[in-house]
Parts: C-alpha cells; sequence; structure tokens
C-alpha cells in the first residue's frame, strides 16, 4: 500500500526541520522550483528560529529567493494554514517525531530523510557555504527522485 501511494502525485507537502530556519525552507524551494503550481509545499519546524544568512546565499546560487522566508512552527503553521498535507518530509530528528505525533490524529505519509545541520560546519566563510551547497544540492537529487513522477508511470 505505500508504494501505491508514493506512485501517487502529493496534492501537498510538507518539509519539516528543528527550526525551519536552513533545510525545510530551502527544501520548499527546491520543490517549489522543480514544481511550481503542481502542489502545494509548505515548510515549518518544531521551534522558530531565524533565517539562516549561509542558507540565502546558498539558495541565491541558484537563482532561488528564499530572503523573504519567515520561520514558522508547526502550530502556528496548522493555526494559519491548517495541516492539510499527503506527506510530510522531515529533515532532522526531532521534527520527524514531531510529524509521527501528528499521524496519531491526521491521515498524513510521513518520510523521514536524515539530513545533516549545515550550521554546525567550522571553517572560512567559503568552507562553511560549501557545507550549505551541500545541503541544498543533497535536498534536490531526493526531491527530484522522490517526488519525480511520471503520468502513466508504474513508480
Amino acid at each position: 500500500m505505500a508504494a501505491a501511494g508514493r506512485a501517487l502525485k502529493p496534492h501537498a507537502v510538507l518539509f519539516a526541520c528543528g527550526l525551519n530556519a536552513i533545510r525545510s525552507p530551502m527544501a520548499a524551494a527546491l520543490f517549489r522550483q522543480l514544481f511550481g503550481r503542481s502542489a502545494y509545499v509548505g515548510s515549518a519546524g518544531v521551534r522558530k528560529g531565524e533565517l539562516d544568512p549561509f542558507a540565502v546565499a546558498a539558495m541565491d546560487e541558484v537563482g532561488l529567493d528564499i530572503h523573504k522566508h519567515r520561520p514558522m512552527t508547526f502550530e502556528e503553521l496548522e493555526e494559519w494554514e491548517g495541516l492539510n498535507f499527503d506527506v510530510i518530509v522531515t529533515l532532522s530528528p526531532e521534527a520527524h517525531h514531531q510529524a509521527l505525533e501528528l499521524t496519531r490524529t491526521l491521515p498524513v505519509e510521513v518520510e523521514y530523510w536524515p539530513t545533516p545541520d549545515p550550521s554546525v560546519a567550522a571553517g572560512s566563510r567559503e568552507q562553511q557555504l560549501d557545507a550549505y551547497r551541500d545541503v541544498r544540492d543533497q535536498l534536490m537529487a531526493r526531491i527530484k527522485a522522490r517526488f519525480a513522477w511520471r503520468p502513466g508511470g508504474n513508480e
């Protein structure tokens, strides 16, 4: 049954991480770039952080502007938009735990994509930015692999 559900194009996807400041807004922007308005995409965090300037810079490099992103929690998202998602992709352990709690009351598929936190990278500015680029590129590859639905295909 899970394989059959994965074959269908989701109508709404939520990316979630710890602070909604790096990984989940990057993933949402990448998803939006790939699929436009063919599916709704959102992002949320367990806690609310501040948008990371390295995340903004890494996304600017590929022509995506996330500087207006305002981090929000699962609770704020639920209050403002509702949690009507087909798939929640969690990018950190704490977000995965919170999403699984939601499945007690919501019929939603939850996937865990362990994704490193680039903010812990040390070194020069360029070395730190490389960590964000790596996460961006990993997310892009993962999104393409998971959500590249093919009309009439067997995936």
